[in-house]
């Protein structure tokens, strides 16, 4: 039991455990800003009925929801860019820097 509590305080196991369900938290909080907030007004501007993700386009019988894709990506840059501003105003990107 010893080694194994040595284990986590060496190796910041709760820090990591901390930032993993901050990002979760942080990843439901960009989510539902972009399906609420903004796929509605982008649809609204490209005269979409029901937002963005609603958005599609036909090729016969099938559906291509470009939409959905879109709204995703749009996303997926956001938790990105988020990630990025705390790693960087956090300096973690200077952690495993030689000194």
């Amino acid at each position: 039991m010893k080694g194994f509590i040595e284990f986590i305080r060496e190796r910041g196991v709760i820090g990591l455990a901390v930032g993993f369900v901050l990002g979760g938290a942080v990843a439901k909080l960009v989510t539902s800003f972009i399906t609420d907030i903004i796929n509605p007004i982008i649809g609204l501007i490209l005269g979409v009925t029901g937002g963005l993700k609603m958005a599609y386009f036909k090729i016969g019988p099938a559906k291509v929801m470009w939409g959905d894709f879109t709204s995703t990506f749009i996303d997926f840059l956001v938790v990105a860019f988020v990630i990025y501003v705390v790693v960087k105003g956090l300096k973690l990107d200077q952690l495993d820097k030689k000194k």
